[in-house]
Formats: C-alpha cells, sequence, structure tokens
C-alpha cells in the first residue's frame, strides 16, 4: 500500500476561463470592495478602532 492516493480523473466542467465574456471576476472584486468599504465605516461608527 502506498502512501500517496491515486489521481482522480477531472470530470468537472471547468467554467469561468477568464475570457472576454467573463465578468464575473469584475463583480466579485466591486463586491468585495464594496463590503471592506461598508464594515470599514461601521467599526468606524461604533468606535471600535
Amino acid at each position: 500500500m502506498s502512501d500517496f492516493a491515486a489521481p482522480r480523473p477531472h470530470t468537472e466542467p471547468v467554467t469561468g476561463t477568464g475570457g472576454p465574456k467573463d465578468r464575473k471576476h469584475l463583480v466579485e472584486q466591486i463586491a468585495g470592495w464594496t463590503l471592506t468599504v461598508v464594515v470599514a465605516m461601521l467599526i468606524v461608527q461604533l468606535h471600535l478602532m
């Protein structure tokens, strides 16, 4: 018996390749920065920093 697991074949379809029509990355970036700003504003309003 070996110490390493056997590699599994890749069966899931590959999505989100970052092509010119893939705007999911941009939406994720905008949502992430918006959440960061909202949390920072909440911290300042509650005088936690």
